[in-house]
């Protein structure tokens, strides 16, 4: 790991708005499936967008926001450990 991290937000709000965006576009796109029909699906993608791909990616991205400037990672005799920054 090169240290660079891609899937953290500049700030936590921004994480989580667009959390709240990708999960809230993914739900309303099958809640939506009994007034709209397959139209609705349209909204997945755009959900998928805002998670930068994956739900899991987002939650990467969530602990890297909140870890930035926390911890850091110090390798010694082969052994690589996090240490409060």
């Amino acid at each position: 790991m090169s240290g660079q991290q891609d899937f953290a937000s500049p700030t936590l709000t921004r994480h989580l708005l667009r959390g709240a965006l990708g999960f809230g576009a993914i739900a309303a796109a099958f809640a939506l499936w009994p007034l709209t029909g397959p139209a609705s699906l349209l909204l997945a993608p755009l959900g998928l967008v805002a998670l930068r791909g994956c739900p899991m990616c987002w939650a990467i991205g969530l602990a890297q926001t909140l870890s930035r400037g926390r911890l850091r990672r110090e390798c010694e005799d082969g052994q690589c450990t996090l240490k409060r920054a």
